[in-house]
């Protein structure tokens, strides 16, 4: 167990510090700084931790072995132990590479439908591995798993993040991963409540609204969370969603009735409430930095995740409970549950030994191959054909290196023409598109800022294009079912196709063995 000083015995800018977890870069140096609006360089991250006492760190991006010497510089900064967190709803390698990538949590839905036993198993050992490689980098708040029923195929920013669109398999499965991290040391996460699955709006854009009422709401959306807090979750995100209906004038994660009436008092959770992001635009458009901070702790929030301007976040806390706007035991509560969970904690040190084992690897490859989708015969060799590869933004395509099977096992089928068509691409080149057979992969999925789920107005000209010359000889969709299914009622049956939840090498390897009949 992790020794930690009484916090109650802190002074109160010092208890609403450790309430504060701030954003960083995983990389070292300020030179690698990927979202410079959002991470601080070094100095001034330093400057919060040793001199603000904030509570914690939410990490992103660097490979594990440079993450987990990141973790060991800010502990050694922070007097307090830090909660040090990453959004790894796809395991560590999701955000930090050498470590182990799993498919979406939708895949293991997918499999529920066919083997829900098998999907619950594997579930498990997802949750256990993720844990097993967070704890072995220095991380010990896993922000996972998304518990939202994906109920509406436009949402742009839950989609397959979710274990799928039915409250009971999304129950079954949140539970389990939970199960499996709770090996661990590590704190898990139900995120977003009260339910952000139904809307087609970005979060991190605007505030989406949610026009359900409560008995819609106990019924499909929250039998996840009440069987996350039963399996022992430790915190709770909160959603930036507004449901008139729970309460009128505020966004879940300002809304008292919601996180403290409903969350605490209802279901009895007791562990810790967790802000989404404060920076997100569905809150900082209208609230700003410090009324924003405020109104969360007012709701009942332990936790304020990446406020824009942390110190600030503090001084109008300590304003507000000074003034007698907040009540200074909501604060000792909060200190007292953030307490109870470091207390839980216990740190590894680095082990490289952890970073995709074979076992990791096996339930990796078995969670992509199980819920891999085919139709259609298999894909006819050419003399010479296109490999057309269709992704968001292809100058962020970390899943297209430069080794990757999407790229090397087009050409052994005679594939071996390349084009790549992204959001940028202007409408003007596809019409010069190569008039040959042409093989079609498509990554997509929902992502947080793009605004929208689907495909972009070049990717859908492209395959129109291809269609109507009858130049499409097979199709893979990695990420998006919705996608996949839009996609696939326009083919004729005769085109091979298949679908897979990943976009990672394992993803790509077993969809094109597939496709090609390649070893």
């Amino acid at each position: 167990m992790t020794l930690i000083p009484p916090l109650v015995d802190l002074s109160l800018r010092a208890q609403v510090a450790q309430m504060v977890v701030v954003r960083a870069s995983g990389y070292l140096y300020d030179r690698q700084i990927q979202y410079p609006t959002w991470e601080p360089p070094q100095n001034t991250l330093k400057r919060w931790i040793k001199d603000w006492g904030v509570g914690g760190v939410i990490l992103l991006g660097g490979s594990a072995v440079e993450v987990a010497e990141r973790c060991r510089q800010l502990q050694s900064w922070a007097t307090i132990p830090l909660l040090l967190a990453a959004d790894i709803e796809e395991g560590v390698g999701q955000r930090f590479s050498g470590a182990t990538q799993f498919p979406p949590p939708a895949a293991l839905g997918a499999i529920a439908q066919k083997n829900r036993e098998r999907a619950i198993d594997l579930a498990r050992e997802m949750g256990a591995y993720t844990a097993a490689e967070a704890l072995a980098i220095g991380l010990n708040w896993v922000l996972a798993p998304v518990v939202d029923v994906n109920n509406n195929p436009a949402n742009p920013v839950i989609n397959v993040r979710a274990f799928g669109e039915e409250p009971d398999i999304v129950s079954v499965l949140a539970t389990a991963f939970i199960q499996g991290a709770r090996d661990y040391p590590v704190l898990t996460t139900a995120k977003h409540f009260p339910g952000h699955g139904d809307t087609a709006t970005d979060s991190h854009l605007e505030l989406p609204v949610i026009p359900h009422d409560r008995d819609r709401l106990q019924a499909i959306e929250w039998p996840p969370f009440v069987a996350a807090i039963a399996a022992g979750v430790d915190a709770v995100m909160s959603a930036h969603v507004h449901l008139p209906a729970l309460d009128a004038a505020r966004p879940a994660t300002l809304s008292p009735p919601i996180l403290t009436g409903i969350l605490r008092q209802e279901m009895g959770f007791r562990g810790l409430i967790v802000t989404d992001a404060l920076v997100m635009g569905a809150i900082a458009n209208t609230y700003g930095t410090a009324e924003a901070a405020v109104k969360a702790v007012e709701a009942g929030a332990d936790i304020l995740l990446m406020p824009l301007d942390p110190p600030a976040a503090i001084e109008a806390v300590v304003a507000a409970v000074e003034s007698g706007r907040i009540p200074p035991e909501r604060i000792r509560d909060s200190v007292a549950r953030i307490q109870a969970a470091k207390a839980r904690l216990q740190p590894l040190g680095l082990q490289l030994d952890y970073f995709q084992t074979t076992p990791a690897l096996e339930v990796a490859t078995a969670i992509a191959q199980d819920s891999l989708e085919r139709a259609g015969p298999a894909l006819q060799p050419v003399t010479s054909g296109v490999n057309c590869l269709i992704v968001d933004d292809a100058l962020h395509a970390s899943f297209l290196k430069r080794t990757c099977p999407a790229l090397t096992l087009p050409p052994t089928g005679g594939f071996d023409q390349r084009v790549v068509i992204d959001q940028q691409t202007p409408l003007t080149m596809i019409a010069g598109f190569p008039k040959a057979p042409t093989l079609v992969q498509v990554f997509s999925r929902g992502n947080p800022f793009r605004g929208k789920a689907g495909l972009s107005a070049p990717a859908i000209a492209t395959l129109e294009r291809l269609h109507a010359q009858n130049q499409l000889a097979g199709l893979v969709v990695y990420g998006s079912p919705y996608a996949y299914r839009e996609l696939a009622q326009h083919l004729h049956p005769d085109v091979p196709r298949v679908f897979s939840y990943g976009h990672d090498s394992i993803a790509q390897a077993l969809a094109l063995a597939y496709l090609l009949k390649v070893s």
